[in-house]
């Protein structure tokens, strides 16, 4: 559960947003943002920024843009593929480790991290961006020196976007300014190793740039090499910036000087060893004398307080100069508190090339973690089609390529064109059929951030949504069952995907009873069919695989095993045709399942396969796609057996027979039904 913060009507209202908006940026007008007010839905924006300015209490400097995104230049993924594919976060753990992201990341700044983040979210759409950063990859990867050199420097650069945060609202200390500092060090460097690049994107980059080396100039000038945590604790400012603060501190540092000279003096003009020099916020600096020397202090010291074991007293030479030590230190910090004040005001002003900054470096550490991932897993470049064509040779699933598995990682081929649009999938459980589809999925995801994918070769014609229906999970919270669940998750992709789209389908139907289940899977299928979405289904209802050739662009597909008596051997191949079974009984042995329970279950299977089941013709208007007017029939999916009960019920003539005749009759009845329960496996 998340939490909510319920926020008033009227800041959802268009004028309102609008006047917010313009207040928060000075502006009379948001048409420099590119922004029709009287199109654009501004209420959101403008209650977010409401919402911003009373928890943060006006704290909203940074915020100095407002942009649009159009949904149209982005892969649309929703809730359900994120999680299902495992994009930024595994389904069980809920870890970035063994994610997408996980494996993905090579970044060396956390800016880096959070744009790769969401590249992964928000895949492109664009031909032409996508080749952008395809060539910058590839340019990092035919120069390895600049590339390490990139990351080398990259690694001294710290979160430019969120000291530009903290710089915007005022919030910025010492050591804020001193990792601002540090970071812009590394920035001539960086833009210097891509200013030549035949890439686009990085000499776009280069040019793009702000220049920051005035800001730069006045904070190694102004700032100690290592600040302080905080201002109270003084010391911020490096000598020789400020002459008056210089003199300030040169006094304060003589008069601490004298104070520990003036102690060794009066310890050798008096005779008493363990004299000490103390300071408390009552009376300053004292001289402290034990009562054993008591008889020893001379008649010029003043008592100030006694002890039980020891007297304080204080001279008029020492409090001549603690005055000086107390009032110099005091308008050092009070000047040092003025200097970095005029620091940060100074790097406030530079908020915007900042922030422009962050962005360029973010992006140019992403492409040169996109060229290292490439490089330390042996990628390919994938060819960005127009045609509407998923063709990958070889190719592997990019998470289990870094993490690695209890079996050989076996390639994988995968090609939709026009002519096959849905595989079918059929195979026993662990052979590979959900890995198989996930696995095309990501590299379709990845092909289209910019990234380089794990496989010989591919191409890729861009897919503008993916859809996945894999695994099985209820909404105790919502009131919906898993299957219910699933049957939510299948309907959004039924209604939503299209022929650009992709859609994976991972065991749909087995929520509910076989024939239901099967009814719906064949329908479903159907429907993509129909509207020739591009489609994975793996599957363990075999009487699917009668539908290659019935239905337009389905082709069968099964997961290789080599049946070796008690035993299956995965293969983990993917190969035209269908399963001739799905070995559950063998999977079931090999995860420890009684061998009572396996004897008593492949009994039971041979009766079940004793009665063939066929699909009906797929000659009949209920192929199509279109609704149908009238009520909604039950579809007969099997050929039934002949109902000799009801055949025999109806052959009787109630009003001839006797109240005997009549028991007998029923005896009989019920004798039959039983006969035909026992004949028929699956009532």
């Amino acid at each position: 559960l998340c939490p909510v913060s319920v926020r008033p009507d009227w800041t959802f209202a268009p004028d309102s947003a609008a006047a917010q908006l313009n207040r928060h940026f000075k502006t009379r007008s948001l048409a420099g943002f590119d922004i029709d007010q009287e199109s654009f839905p501004l209420g959101p924006a403008g209650a977010i920024v409401d919402y911003l300015e009373e928890t943060q209490r006006g704290a909203m400097g940074q915020v100095r843009r407002l942009r649009v995104v159009h949904g149209s230049q982005h892969m649309l993924l929703d809730r359900c593929s994120r999680a299902a594919l495992e994009l930024v976060r595994t389904q069980r753990e809920q870890e970035r480790r063994g994610s997408l992201l996980g494996i993905m990341d090579r970044c060396r700044t956390a800016m880096g991290a959070r744009l790769l983040k969401r590249w992964i979210l928000q895949p492109l759409r664009d031909r032409g961006a996508i080749l952008e950063r395809q060539d910058a990859v590839a340019w990092f990867l035919d120069n390895r020196d600049v590339m390490d050199e990139v990351r080398r420097l990259a690694n001294d650069v710290l979160d430019l976007e969120r000291l530009g945060g903290r710089i915007g609202c005022g919030r910025a200390g010492p050591r804020d300014l001193a990792a601002l500092r540090q970071s812009l060090r590394q920035v001539p460097e960086i833009l210097g190793l891509i200013r030549d690049s035949s890439a686009e994107l990085l000499r776009r980059a280069w040019e793009e740039a702000p220049d920051t080396s005035e800001l730069l100039s006045l904070l190694e000038r102004a700032l100690v090499d290592t600040p302080p945590m905080t201002l109270a604790e003084g010391g911020v400012v490096r000598e020789g910036y400020h002459s008056p603060l210089d003199e300030l501190t040169a006094t304060g540092r003589e008069g601490k000087n004298f104070i520990a000279s003036f102690q060794s003096r009066e310890m050798e003009k008096t005779g008493i060893a363990n004299l000490k020099i103390g300071f408390n916020k009552v009376f300053g600096y004292y001289l402290e004398v034990s009562n054993a020397n008591r008889e020893r202090v001379p008649d010029t010291w003043i008592r100030k307080q006694t002890l039980k074991n020891a007297e304080r007293y204080i001279t008029p030479e020492l409090k001549e100069y603690e005055d000086r030590v107390l009032h110099a230190e005091e308008r050092a910090r009070a000047l040092e508190l003025e200097i970095f004040h005029d620091l940060r005001c100074r790097a406030r002003e530079n908020l915007d090339a900042l922030q422009a900054l962050g962005r360029i470096l973010a992006e140019v550490d992403v492409l040169q973690s996109l060229a290292r991932l490439a490089l330390d897993d042996d990628y390919v470049r994938p060819e960005i089609l127009e045609e509407d064509v998923i063709e990958i040779v070889e190719g592997r699933h990019p998470v289990l390529v870094r993490t690695g598995t209890p079996e050989p990682l076996v390639p994988n081929d995968l090609m939709l064109d026009q002519k096959r649009r849905l595989m079918l999938i059929t195979g026993p459980n662990m052979a590979g059929k959900s890995t198989y589809i996930r696995q095309a999925a990501l590299l379709v995801l990845m092909s289209q951030i910019g990234s380089f994918i794990p496989a010989s070769r591919a191409g890729i014609g861009l897919v503008d949504r993916i859809f996945t229906r894999v695994g099985a999970s209820d909404d105790l919270a919502g009131g919906s069952s898993t299957f219910m669940v699933e049957m939510l998750e299948v309907a959004n992709i039924l209604n939503n995907a299209g022929q650009r789209s992709l859609v994976i389908l991972d065991e749909v139907g087995r929520g509910t009873s076989t024939y239901d289940g099967l009814a719906l899977a064949w329908a479903i299928l159907d429907h993509l069919s129909q509207k020739g979405v591009k489609t994975l289904f793996a599957t363990h209802y075999h009487e699917l695989t009668q539908l290659e050739g019935k239905l337009p662009g389905v082709v069968n597909f099964n997961v290789s095993v080599r049946d070796m008596g008690d035993e299956i051997l995965f293969l983990h191949r993917i190969v035209p045709g269908s399963a001739d079974r799905s070995y559950g009984i063998h999977v079931a042995r090999l995860a420890g399942i009684p061998e009572a329970v396996l004897t008593e279950a492949q009994s039971i299977l041979g009766e079940l396969e004793s009665s063939p089941r066929e699909l009906p013709s797929t000659d009949s208007p209920r192929k199509g796609i279109a609704p149908q007017a009238g009520p909604i029939q039950q579809l007969d999916l099997f050929t039934s057996q002949p109902d000799v009960v009801g055949e025999a019920l109806e052959a009787l003539d109630l009003n001839s027979m006797t109240p005997l005749e009549a028991m007998n009759a029923l005896a009989d009845l019920q004798e039959k039904s039983r006969q035909y329960r026992a004949s028929s496996p699956f009532i």
